[in-house]
């Protein structure tokens, strides 16, 4: 993790240096219990007593810590300076203050952690920011707090080459899982039989979980199952006539993954899905190819979301109810902005511009009646020109048929 971590901090410091701060700095405490999300990214393992990691304009990077904390990260090498202290925080964190920031700076800016926005640049505690104010008081710092929200966003979302290396490995592992559902899903299987293989499968291989345990994978099967961040259900099972869909994203050396699959599961006799069930099927993808289309640096995000908004619409179908597709990254919800519409709920996240290096999810389903919901989503790369697809959307929809061996059949 070390050359990640030498590399995230080399961004770091590009983007200190672009932006109006004089300083970066990142707050924390007890870290195993309230670590601050950008923590990974620029130092391993965890702090316990009162941390400054601070990164200046000029590019040094200073590490104030607990003394017992102090030679782990001297040993990373990754930190120019590491400053340990025994009674207190407060005289060190000034001293290293007064150094990186120059004294003819009349009203100095201290970038910390804290977002109204994104909730992974906001790992700054109410309780850390208000010790922090204390401290600063009565010196010529006081008031210099702010918001550190760009750089901390920029630094999670524009991915390193070895960062999308990781990402792709979730894929595989995830689409290797999907591989095996498709064989051990079979009519008369509960949603909760289906969610407990799956949860099998990522243990058996000491894969972590793309968001808490207790909803991955979402497992639908027909009509009456709980679409959205519902449970499984351990009464409805899969039978001819449904669409079933999953929602799985699993965690490989740190960084995640976050795919939707689907499956028609056709009555004795039946060669495919029934029109009703194509006809959904080909305006889900297609609004996702409408979406990644336009996808492309310097667009806003809610410009993405509303060509594939458009076009299900277009097809006769309601909205979808959440934004086209959010960041991925260390989680499947990664924080930064989003390819969603302007709602209130979602703040200035749908206007801020795509960048290269991000990666996100193009996502959207429709109910087909009697049937389920029909869902998908796929995984792409922002590049220069566009983007790239981490996934590879499926060309059809795929039957959940067994054969007498057990083994999936494949479509006609």
């Amino acid at each position: 993790m070390d050359d990640l971590i030498r590399r995230k901090l080399a961004q770091a410091v590009d983007l200190v240096a672009a932006s109006d701060a004089d300083v970066w700095m990142t707050f924390v405490r007890e870290t195993a219990e309230a670590g601050d999300p950008i923590l990974p990214l620029i130092v391993e393992g965890g702090l316990t007593w009162q941390s400054a990691l601070i990164i200046a304009r000029d590019g040094r990077r200073v590490a104030v810590v607990g003394n017992f904390d102090a030679d782990p990260l001297r040993a990373a090498g990754t930190w120019d300076e590491v400053v340990p202290y025994v009674q207190g925080i407060r005289e060190p964190l000034l001293e290293v203050l007064a150094r990186l920031i120059p004294a003819d700076r009349t009203h100095p800016r201290i970038a910390v952690n804290y977002s109204l926005d994104d909730p992974k640049a906001d790992g700054l505690t109410h309780g850390m920011y208000r010790l922090l104010e204390g401290y600063l008081a009565g010196t010529r710092f006081a008031g210099s707090l702010v918001s550190a929200e760009s750089i901390a966003s920029t630094l999670r979302s524009c991915k390193t080459r070895e960062e999308v290396a990781r990402i792709r490995k979730a894929i595989a592992a995830t689409e290797e899982i999907f591989a095996q559902v498709s064989g051990f899903a079979r009519p008369g299987r509960t949603e909760r039989e289906i969610y407990d293989f799956v949860q099998a499968r990522i243990d058996e291989q000491g894969l972590g979980y793309g968001w808490d345990r207790a909803g991955n994978p979402i497992v639908n099967t027909g009509p009456d199952s709980m679409v959205g961040h519902g449970l499984p259900s351990e009464t409805i099972t899969v039978a001819p006539g449904h669409i079933m869909h999953m929602d799985l994203g699993v965690i490989v050396a740190g960084y995640s993954s976050d795919i939707q699959r689907c499956w028609y599961v056709p009555h004795p006799g039946e060669m495919g899905p029934p029109p009703e069930v194509e006809r959904a099927w080909a305006a889900v993808a297609g609004a996702i190819q409408a979406g990644a289309q336009v996808l492309a640096p310097g667009l806003e995000g809610w410009q993405v979301d509303q060509a594939a908004r458009s076009y299900i619409v277009a097809q006769g179908y309601v909205e979808y109810m959440h934004a086209l597709g959010h960041q991925v990254g260390r989680r499947a919800h990664d924080g930064g902005g989003i390819l969603g519409p302007r709602w209130e709920r979602y703040g200035r996240t749908p206007t801020l511009p795509v960048q290269a290096g991000q990666v996100y999810t193009l996502e959207l389903g429709v109910m087909v009646p009697g049937r389920g919901y029909l869902g998908l989503e796929e995984m792409v790369l922002v590049t220069g020109g566009g983007c790239e697809w981490l996934t590879q959307p499926p060309p059809a929809l795929p039957l959940l048929t067994q054969r007498p061996s057990g083994k999936p059949a494949p479509r006609t």
